[in-house]
């Protein structure tokens, strides 16, 4: 119930701070099974527009344990179907949490391969949960304002544009070995970058804060 009001209440703040959004290949989009959502993370609210071009599907991610610290967040997050990952040491848990997920329930999953916001390189959590959970990965990519500034300022609105990609997946014969992460990784990478060609083959991402780790 949270979830649909978030959902709500998400969509109407978005809207007032930046208007609308364009979204292009929405019809990627699977409709009878879960899925993988996966993108590059380049803002504090691409999450939240990628769940809502996906509605009425329900989704859960993943959020670093800090987040849960404090306890009116931590209530938040989790009623949002959020759960905590250790970033330094993410343990079983990261991969076991959603791969259940994916398989007991009717909720896909969202999450960002590189991690972070400042970083790029793809990770081999993504090629894991796809592989033991059965279910595709869908790539995606956010263009737009990138800074709060720019973001939530009503009088000067930034175009929105989100592409979504074919469905991508992983065999559960796939090892995963150094070789064939690597392939998964030009695959993913390159998946973006067609994305993004689409949308704009101008834009491009430029950190913010590049000095930071999380």
């Amino acid at each position: 119930m949270l979830y649909t009001i978030l959902r709500y209440v998400g969509q109407l703040i978005l809207w007032l701070f930046n208007g609308n959004h364009t979204v292009q290949g929405q019809p990627n989009l699977p409709l009878d099974d879960n899925y993988i959502m996966v993108g590059p993370h380049r803002t504090l609210w691409d999450m939240v527009y990628f769940a809502l071009i996906a509605w009425p599907k329900h989704f859960t991610f993943m959020a670093k344990k800090e987040l849960f610290r404090n306890p009116m967040l931590g209530w938040l997050l989790t009623h949002a179907n959020a759960f905590s990952v250790d970033r330094q040491n993410p343990g079983p848990s990261a991969i076991k949490i959603p791969v259940k997920s994916l398989q007991q329930t009717n909720k896909s999953l969202i999450m960002f391969p590189s991690g972070t916001r400042h970083s790029q390189t793809i990770k081999g959590g993504a090629a894991m949960i796809a592989k033991l959970s059965g279910k595709p990965l869908v790539p995606i990519v956010y263009q737009g304002p990138i800074r709060l500034s720019e973001f939530f300022n009503p009088f000067k609105r930034g175009e929105i544009q989100i592409a979504i990609g074919q469905p991508i997946w992983i065999d559960r014969q796939f090892k995963l070995d150094e070789a064939n992460m690597a392939a998964f990784e030009t695959e993913l990478t390159q998946a973006f970058a067609d994305l993004d060609a689409t949308l704009n083959p101008n834009w491009s991402y430029v950190d913010p804060n590049p000095n930071q780790t999380d």
